[in-house]
């Protein structure tokens, strides 16, 4: 079997002055014709901030979808690329997609079908987008009731990443966003873990939390670089998911959905107590980290009844490829990462019912 390319890293600006950007950008790619996608939240509150201060934006024709990951499918795609379409888009058209990772994730992809692929430049609206969906080359819709079906890779011309749209976003959507910057960190290094774990999101500065942005969006790109198709060295980046992937499952089945930043959250405290047992991951560290989720986040809550469900879900992960164990991505300390740790049932279980303990559950 052949070698997977890597791919270079995308091309990404760090600023809170984000018209200036665009126009500047556009200037220099100087499209045909320039199509903004938004959803309907993005319409209401950003768009016409960017409109009054930008050229290029406030003489660009609109393309509008529904808000929710329910409607990051099919039909939505087929929207797009119609209204891309009637506003008469060639090839050498260019797509802003100005959103959070929904529209990133859509946008991209319908960019990079239409007409055999146009230009496009992300504007990440959220932290959760502006951390991980912007960038790393992944598209696509979800299909056939599958999160993330059918896509492609296929990089940004551009991405513009700010804190400037954040005062829209809640404290939850915030927090959700941040659990993958505390994955990134502790991924990296032990000094960046503790000066993420030392932050309170909740009550950011624009510049410094656009500072800790650059830091974080940097580790991902180190792994994107390494291993851009994700068959390797990227898959440090499933820290916390395997579990957390199973909690978001049980939350849905709950009817309850859970915020996938919550799910990461609380999967690393599972992923944490796992490297703990087979590597002797630092205790202090793990209990900083347990200690900054019950402080932030609470606790998604299981009981042992929950156990048989959970391990059926980290089975049928969708990076899981062994029938007898679970594989994980696992830490031995802050940033020496081993990935496709096979886990068994029990070491699972176990990891469970401490994870019950650390966030004081019955």
């Amino acid at each position: 079997m052949s070698a997977k390319k890597n791919k270079p890293e995308v091309k990404i600006l760090f600023t809170n002055h984000v018209a200036d950007a665009i126009d500047r950008a556009v200037g220099d790619m100087n499209p045909s014709s320039v199509h903004v996608l938004v959803d309907v939240n993005t319409e209401a509150f950003v768009l016409p901030l960017l409109q009054a201060e930008s050229k290029v934006v406030a003489g660009a024709s609109v393309i509008k979808v529904k808000a929710g990951e329910m409607f990051k499918n099919l039909d939505s795609l087929t929207s797009i690329w119609k209204q891309l379409g009637d506003g008469s888009a060639n090839r050498n058209s260019l797509l802003i997609n100005l959103g959070g990772g929904v529209i990133t994730d859509m946008g991209a992809f319908a960019a990079a079908t239409f007409k055999r692929g146009i230009r496009f430049i992300n504007v990440p609206t959220t932290l959760l987008c502006a951390v991980d969906a912007c960038v790393g080359g992944k598209t696509g819709i979800n299909f056939n009731g599958l999160k993330n079906e059918v896509g492609m890779f296929r990089d940004a011309d551009l991405a513009i990443i700010s804190t400037l749209y954040f005062n829209t976003l809640t404290s939850q959507e915030l927090l959700s966003g941040y659990a993958e910057m505390l994955k990134h960190a502790l991924v990296c290094s032990t000094e960046l873990t503790n000066k993420i774990l030392a932050y309170d999101v909740t009550n950011y500065n624009p510049d410094t939390l656009l500072k800790l942005l650059e830091e974080s969006v940097g580790v991902k790109q180190k792994y994107v670089a390494a291993d851009y198709e994700d068959v390797g060295a990227r898959h440090a980046l499933n820290l916390g998911h395997t579990i957390g992937h199973a909690f978001e499952s049980l939350a849905l089945e709950r009817k309850s959905p859970l915020p996938h930043g919550y799910a990461v959250a609380f999967g690393m405290v599972g992923a944490l107590v796992l490297s703990r047992m087979k590597f002797n991951f630092p205790s202090d560290i793990l209990n900083s980290y347990v200690g900054y989720v019950r402080r932030h986040y609470g606790a998604f809550e299981i009981s042992c009844d929950d156990y048989s469900k959970l391990l059926g879900y980290m089975h049928h992960d969708k990076k899981n490829d062994c029938a007898e164990f679970v594989n994980f991505t696992l830490l031995k300390s802050p940033g020496e990462v081993e990935i496709k740790v096979p886990v068994n049932d029990d070491d699972i279980t176990a990891a469970l019912d401490i994870y019950r303990d650390l966030l004081g559950l019955p």
